[in-house]
């Protein structure tokens, strides 16, 4: 019976992916979702849409299978960067990691735990009566011999997970200086972020920028971008830019009503003419505000460019002035990646976002105990009843009890997480960081240690150890308390905005770090609990080896991933010394990191004069 429940429920979720895969290959092929499934191919000319009819599009293809799965590394390599490849090996890392400890669960610890008769005896007529724990460790008797196969495949797993661990971080740290190598000049190479830039009473910011690298990095210093107060300016672009797609819109589509009255007793206008007048406004008052940012509001902080990557490197990684608040350094981000709203906060503003951030996100987390122990209650009809008595009537009926008891508690809770990553991923945008790699980087660890919380140890405690907070006075039982608990493709759609060059990778190896610790944890309750004292002390130093083993590698590999090597700087910069576009790309280094806001916008139509700025390029 129970394999023939396998094989059933393997048969409808193959017959799914059957037909998802199906419905794919009907729908990508329609021309009004070429812009969903092909949009870089029609941004580069390499695909276009068949106005025509034909009975292809109707009939389902396998084509696309074979092709994505002959795409190599060197092509997504190539065609979306070191991120893209380094994502899709985390999925293939992923997929081996459960697939080994899938096999391992299935076909040694699952028969194992079956014959245990610790609860009772297992009957196979009726499983779906029979409660999960029958399946898991909690069912081998206590001081069987049968747990130290449970005990070798701790070791195993750990074992295995560290290899791989491994072997990725070596892989990836090597493609991640091989890729450097292989690059064209980028701008952030040669280029840092100065900040806390010292000012006396008869300089300005540029001033004191230019006379401080002129007089310590004579030979190696370049140019330097003063970053200005633009936040009011990017409001204004903004609205532009609103403006310019309602206009748009309006003047696509001239059978819909464009006659509105303005105001409550307002005249009835064009509302092409209003919008178009308006954009006309608004990009007037953007010239004059460019104008007054870049000759007043500077910051002390700007982006300074060399004529080599190891010059940039030296000023980053020395300090630059006896008192460490002042020229503080770091490496600046491409220029796509630059997250300009950040310039406009002060120092304190920021100090205090970060303060702010930390509480908020705590908050969240314990706030988000409220979904997580309502899912709980929904899961258990015996408790659902003693909280909400008026339902008992309903809750009899099978129908409803299978609806509320297992379809709607994940519903509940996948509601509720959908807006966690976009609650973290502002909250990190307001913690000071300079690029939106950055922000993206933070707003994922913390989306990863929400996750941990609330999901795997709010989830576990608040059916069993939420009522006891004797738990949260003796951290010592944590670990028995959680062994009693615990049982019971890129290369048609995205264009990259921005290339770390695989910087993502260490989160995902600490991640992994952790849930190693933490499987170690639980084990050793486990087998104190099944009084297997032997077994949980030969388990100690096995959280203790993959602390040290991720030591190594952090020693190893993690300072490839926080900056490159002199001697890698150093041959990349004499093999390029004599390239004659050198020349041309140190023109380009001087404007590159402006920011987007001082740039001449132009929305509007059929005004000439406007095109042109109120200040030339040499003013900025």
């Amino acid at each position: 019976m129970l394999v023939s429940a396998l094989l059933t429920s393997l048969g409808i979720n193959s017959g799914l992916c059957v037909l998802f895969f199906l419905l794919y290959s009907i729908i990508s092929k329609q021309p009004s979702n070429y812009e969903v499934y092909v949009p870089r191919l029609l941004a580069k000319g390499n695909s276009r849409r068949r106005s025509h009819f034909n009975l292809e599009r109707l009939i389902p293809s396998t084509g696309w299978i074979k092709r994505a799965w002959k795409r190599s590394e060197e092509d997504i390599l190539s065609s979306s960067g070191l991120d893209a490849l380094v994502f899709m090996r985390i999925i293939s890392f992923s997929l081996r990691v459960f697939s080994f400890a899938g096999i391992i669960g299935v076909f040694v610890l699952l028969p194992v735990n079956c014959m245990g008769t610790q609860l009772h005896e297992i009957d196979f007529t009726d499983l779906s009566n029979n409660s999960l724990d029958l399946f898991t460790i909690s069912n081998v008797n206590i001081g069987s011999k049968w747990l130290w196969i449970h005990f070798s495949a701790v070791y195993i797993v750990t074992i295995f997970i560290c290899y791989q661990l491994y072997n990725e971080y070596k892989y990836i740290s090597s493609e991640r200086i091989a890729y450097f190598y292989s690059s064209k000049p980028q701008p952030h190479q040669f280029t840092i972020l100065v900040r806390g830039i010292p000012v006396s009473v008869c300089s300005s910011v540029s001033e004191s920028v230019e006379t401080f690298f002129t007089e310590f990095h004579p030979t190696t210093y370049l140019s330097h971008m003063v970053v200005h107060r633009t936040s009011k300016l990017r409001n204004l672009i903004n609205e532009a830019k609103t403006l310019s797609k309602r206009l748009l819109h309006l003047q696509s589509e001239p059978s819909q009503h464009t006659y509105r009255h303005i105001g409550l007793f307002g005249q009835r206008v064009d509302l092409v003419d209003h919008y178009g007048k308006k954009l006309v406004d608004i990009e007037q008052s953007v010239r004059l505000e460019q104008s007054n940012v870049s000759l007043a509001e500077e910051t002390r902080a700007a982006f300074v460019s060399f004529k080599s990557r190891y010059g940039a490197a030296i000023a980053f990684h020395l300090p630059q002035s006896t008192n460490p608040t002042q020229w503080v350094t770091e490496q600046a981000p491409e220029p796509d990646d630059v997250y300009w709203p950040f310039f406009s906060s002060s120092f304190m503003r920021t100090w205090i976002s970060k303060l702010v951030v930390i509480v908020a996100c705590i908050l969240l987390t314990i706030l988000f105990l409220i979904p997580v122990v309502v899912v709980q209650g929904l899961t258990n009809l015996s408790q659902l009843e003693t909280w909400l008595p008026f339902l008992k009537s309903i809750l009899t009926i099978t129908f409803f009890g299978q609806v509320i008891t297992g379809y709607l508690p994940n519903l509940i809770l996948q509601l509720f997480l959908k807006i966690v990553p976009p609650i973290m991923e502002f909250l990190s945008s307001i913690q000071g960081y300079i690029s939106h790699s950055d922000i993206e980087k933070s707003a994922c660890k913390k989306v990863l240690w929400f996750t941990i919380w609330n999901i795997f140890f709010a989830t576990v405690f608040s059916g069993s150890v939420l009522s006891k907070v004797s738990i949260f006075l003796e951290p010592k039982n944590i670990p028995a308390k959680l062994a009693v608990a615990v049982p019971a493709q890129f290369i048609n759609v995205y264009m990259p905005k921005y290339e770390t060059a695989g910087k993502f990778w260490p989160i995902v190896h600490n991640s992994m770090i952790f849930s190693l610790v933490l499987m170690h944890a639980i084990a050793i309750g486990i087998f104190t609990l099944k009084k297997l004292s032997i077994a949980s002390t030969l388990l100690f130093p096995l959280p203790v080896l993959t602390l040290l083993f991720n030591a190594y590698c952090r020693k190893r590999f993690l300072p490839i991933f926080i900056a490159y090597p002199a001697e890698v700087l150093i041959k990349k910069d004499k093999e390029e010394a004599s390239v004659p576009a050198m020349a041309e790309f140190y023109d380009k280094l001087v404007t590159a990191y402006r920011d987007p806001a001082l740039m001449p916008i132009q929305y509007s139509v059929n005004s000439e004069s406007l095109n042109r700025p109120l200040m030339s390029s040499a003013d900025f």
